[in-house]
């Protein structure tokens, strides 16, 4: 019998109604008490390294996470962590670089209605997770939710409210769970190093979204006080002539800064080749252009860069394109 390790963060999954609106109150106990058909097919044990609304995770959260499943690796064959929808994506893909060649598998959900009401996708997801966390061929990091298995680097969330909160973005789901039976679209090759964790990270990383007729009043600052800038630019990317000017004259200015361009469009990615605004910026910035990734695993795999990683221009952009649990295929 597989011995899972539940993970309990907080979330809508673990939340009751209050006169304030929902908040994190249920156990990890009490969580695992609604799917009680588990436990046929797994040893489980729960910890709570935090109790958020997901609003409220941040990169410290995240560190806490690698520690809680480092320390508990050799004696586990698998971990559910039970986390908020709203920023799941962003620890999804923070995860997937901070432990890198996992043959166990880390699985993230949740729900978007708490597990105690009588009509709620948390059981199902819940109970799918242990499933997918016992098969033999899981491994790495990935979310499961309504019923899909999704690369932890390639998880939107894209509703607010229905029960089919997240998206595969540009790349297929690895699988799907229906009637706890997994039909998987991708075959789970064995990682050829052995599994690595991290726990730094940088939180100096400052994402800009441009918007019609953005102004460059604030740059001076950004880039004075963030060591990465990730700007979330219109189409296949640019910058615009409204802060041109004084964003190449900070680029010059600030050498040893990163700047990565995504794309504030979901699907097909950047590429700035297109037109002379993205022409121009690739000429007079040390640019680096996130192609088909998503702005989660961009704004993860910043951090994780910064945080562990001091080089120059050079090392920075060879590390920032190796393809990490499928962040990229631009490689």
């Amino acid at each position: 019998m597989k011995k899972i390790l539940f993970v309990a963060t907080g979330g809508t999954i673990a939340s009751k109604k209050t006169e304030n609106g929902l908040t994190p109150q249920i156990t990890p106990e009490e969580l695992i008490s609604y799917i009680p058909e588990v436990e046929k097919i797994c040893e489980i044990t729960a910890v709570q390294p935090f109790n958020l609304d997901s609003s409220n995770v941040v990169p410290e959260n995240w560190s806490m996470l690698v520690k809680v499943i480092r320390e508990h690796y050799d004696a586990f064959d698998g971990f559910i962590i039970a986390h908020g929808t709203d920023t799941m994506a962003y620890t999804a893909a923070a995860l997937s670089y901070m432990i890198q060649n996992s043959p166990k598998p880390i699985v993230i959900t949740g729900a978007q209605r708490p597990i105690n009401l009588d009509i709620t996708d948390a059981k199902t997801n819940l109970s799918d997770s242990f499933y997918y966390a016992c098969d033999d061929a899981s491994q790495g990091v990935q979310i499961v939710f309504d019923g899909k298995v999704i690369a932890g680097t390639r998880a939107k969330k894209v509703r607010t409210k229905s029960y089919n909160a997240f998206s595969s973005i540009d790349f297929p789901y690895l699988a799907v769970i229906q009637d706890r039976r997994i039909l998987r679209y991708l075959p789970m090759l064995p990682y050829e190093k052995p599994v690595r964790f991290y726990e730094k990270l940088s939180d100096s990383v400052f994402l800009l979204k441009l918007i019609p007729g953005i102004q460059p009043v604030l740059l001076p600052v950004i880039f004075e006080h963030y060591d990465a800038i990730i700007v979330e630019s219109f189409g296949v990317g640019g910058i615009p002539s409204s802060i041109k000017d004084m964003f190449y004259e900070l680029c010059q200015k600030y050498p040893e800064k990163m700047i990565v361009l995504c794309t504030q469009v979901a699907h097909e990615g950047s590429d700035m080749t297109v037109y002379e605004v993205g022409h121009e910026m690739k000429k007079l910035c040390n640019v680096l252009e996130s192609y088909d990734m998503t702005p989660e695993a961009v704004a993860a795999k910043t951090m994780w860069l910064l945080g562990n990683r001091p080089m120059d221009h050079e090392s920075r952009e060879k590390a920032f394109y190796k393809p990490v649990n499928y962040d990229t295929v631009w490689s």
